[in-house]
C-alpha cells in the first residue's frame, strides 16, 4: 500500500497529514490521486468509508497555489448541510499549514452573512445546490475563475430534486474546467447527468456498488412491530459495554420522533435524533453530542447522516428495511470505517421480508438471523401505517345518498323569492313611478301643451 510520503507533496500539506495520523493510502485515494492531478474530468466509484473526500481533496490541495483574488477556485457541491460542515472541517484540517480561505454555504442561515463572507474573498467553497443557486442569481457569486469542480454524492441531490440547480450553476461555470464526481453507487440518473457535463471521463471504481464490507458484521432479527422494535431496541441497548456508541436508523420523521418518544423516558439525554425538521443548530449540536460520546445513542433519517463521517461507532442498527438495497450499503457503511471492524443489526417484519432478499441479492450474501429474545415484550400497539385497511364491500343497511349528494335540500319558500334589491327603493319607485331626465325634450314639451 501506497504511503503519503511517497507522492512528494509539498511540506504543509505533508504537515497536516502528519498532524492527522495519516500514513497509508486507501485504494480510492492512491488510484484517483494520479487521475485528478492530470487534469482530467473523473467519477470515482467506492465504498462507503474509504476516505473519498481526502481522495479528491489532496490532489486539489496539492494544485493550489496562494492568491489574493476574491472569486472562488475550487467549488464543492454536497447534498446536505451537516455534510458541508463536515466536508469544510476536514479541508482546514488537511490544509492546516496552508493559507487558504474556505466557506461553507448552505440554506437555514440568513443569506446577507453568506453574501459578506463571499464579498470578503474565498478560495474554496463548499455549498448545497440550492443556497449556491440563490447567491448566483442575486450576482453576489461569480464562478468565472473557478475550474475544479467537485460533485459528491450525487445520487442523494438528484433524489432531492437539486437537478435544476445542478444544471444552472454548470451553466455558470468556465467552459473549460475539470469535473469530479464521487458516489458509491452509480444509478441511470447519474449516467445521464455525466453525459451532459462531463468530457470524456475516466471511471475510478474500487468496489463495484452492493460489494459487501467484509470489515462489517452484519445480524438480522424477525420482528412483529414498530413498537415491538423499539422494545428489542431498548433490551439491546441496556448493554453499555457492547453498545458503546449507536447510529440507528428510521424511515422517515415520523418514525424518528415516535421512537424518540417511546425510548426518552429511559434514555434520557443519552439519545439525540436529528432530521430535516429540526433547526439546524439542533441538528449541528446532536452530531457534535453523540461525535464527541456525551449521547450513546442518535436516530436519524437517511439523508440526514448520508456521507458523515462519525468516528468509531460501534453498531448501526436498521429499525426498517430501506425500499432500495443501495442505501442500506451506505447505511451500514457509518461504522467499520478506515479499515476498522463495525457491527450493524437490522429489525425486519413479514412486509419488509421481500426488501431485506433484494439486499441479500444485491450482496450476494444472506444476512445471519438472530432468534427474537424471550424476555422481549412483544407489543399489540400498531402505528397507523401498520393498522389493517378496513374497506365496506357491500352494507345493505346503508341508506343510499341522493345522487346529488348527502348535503342537498331543496329551499325553502322564503328563500326562493328573487332578490329585487332593497325595500326603500322599491317603494319610491312606486309613489314617484319612472323618473324623467331633465334633458328629456319631448316629454317637458308635452307637460306645457
Amino acid at each position: 500500500m501506497k504511503l503519503f510520503t511517497d507522492l512528494n507533496l509539498k511540506t504543509p500539506l505533508l504537515n497536516g497529514l502528519e498532524d492527522l495520523g495519516f500514513k497509508e493510502m486507501t485504494p480510492i485515494q492512491e488510484s484517483a490521486f494520479p487521475v485528478i492531478l492530470s487534469g482530467k474530468d473523473m467519477v470515482g466509484i467506492a465504498q462507503t468509508g474509504t476516505g473519498k473526500t481526502l481522495g479528491y481533496m489532496l490532489p486539489l490541495l496539492h494544485e493550489l497555489k496562494f492568491s489574493e483574488q476574491v472569486d472562488p477556485r475550487i467549488l464543492v457541491l454536497v447534498p446536505t448541510r451537516e455534510l458541508v460542515v463536515q466536508v469544510v472541517d476536514n479541508i482546514n484540517e488537511y490544509a492546516k499549514y496552508l493559507n487558504l480561505r474556505t466557506l461553507g454555504i448552505y440554506g437555514g442561515v440568513n443569506i446577507n452573512t453568506h453574501k459578506r463572507e463571499v464579498a470578503a474573498g474565498v478560495d474554496i467553497i463548499v455549498a448545497t445546490p440550492g443556497r449556491l443557486y440563490d447567491l448566483l442569481v442575486s450576482q453576489t457569486l461569480k464562478l468565472k475563475y473557478c475550474k475544479k469542480v467537485v460533485i459528491d454524492e450525487v445520487d442523494v441531490m438528484l433524489d432531492l430534486g437539486f437537478r435544476f440547480q445542478l444544471t444552472n450553476i454548470f451553466d455558470h461555470l468556465p467552459q473549460k474546467r475539470q469535473n469530479i464526481m464521487f458516489s458509491a453507487t452509480m444509478t441511470d440518473q447519474i449516467a445521464d447527468f455525466i453525459q451532459h457535463y462531463f468530457y470524456n471521463p475516466e471511471t475510478v471504481s474500487i468496489a463495484v456498488s452492493g460489494t459487501r464490507l467484509e470489515n462489517i458484521d452484519q445480524t438480522c432479527y424477525p420482528v412483529e412491530n414498530f413498537y415491538t422494535k423499539a422494545n428489542l431496541l431498548m433490551d439491546l441497548l441496556t448493554d453499555e459495554e457492547e453498545f458503546k456508541k449507536v447510529l440507528v436508523f428510521v424511515g422517515n420523521k415520523k418514525d424518528a420522533d415516535r421512537l424518540h418518544e417511546a425510548m426518552s423516558p429511559q434514555l434520557g439525554k443519552a439519545m439525540a435524533v436529528i432530521h430535516s425538521n429540526k433547526t439546524q443548530n439542533y441538528r449541528l449540536r446532536s452530531i457534535e453530542l453523540f461525535d464527541s460520546g456525551i449521547c450513546r445513542v442518535l436516530v436519524s433519517t437517511d439523508v440526514m447522516a448520508r456521507g458523515l463521517d462519525l468516528d468509531q461507532i460501534s453498531h448501526v442498527i436498521n429499525m426498517d428495511v430501506p425500499a432500495f438495497p443501495e442505501n442500506y450499503m451506505h447505511r451500514i457503511g457509518r461504522t467499520g470505517r478506515a479499515l476498522h471492524r463495525g457491527k450493524t443489526i437490522m429489525f425486519y417484519t413479514n412486509k419488509e421480508q421481500d426488501n431485506k432478499e433484494r439486499i441479500e441479492q444485491l450482496m450476494d450474501y444472506k444476512i445471519p438471523e438472530l432468534p427474537f429474545p424471550d424476555e422481549v415484550e412483544v407489543s399489540t400497539e400498531l402505528t397507523a401505517d401498520e393498522r389493517p385497511v378496513v374497506r365496506e364491500l357491500f352494507n345493505p343497511h346503508k341508506k343510499v345518498e341522493d345522487e346529488r349528494g348527502a348535503s342537498f335540500h331543496e329551499k325553502k319558500d322564503k328563500n326562493k323569492k328573487e332578490n329585487q334589491g332593497g325595500s326603500y327603493r322599491r317603494e319610491i319607485a312606486k309613489k314617484y313611478k319612472k323618473p324623467k331626465t331633465r334633458g328629456d325634450k319631448k316629454v317637458n314639451n308635452r307637460k306645457k301643451k
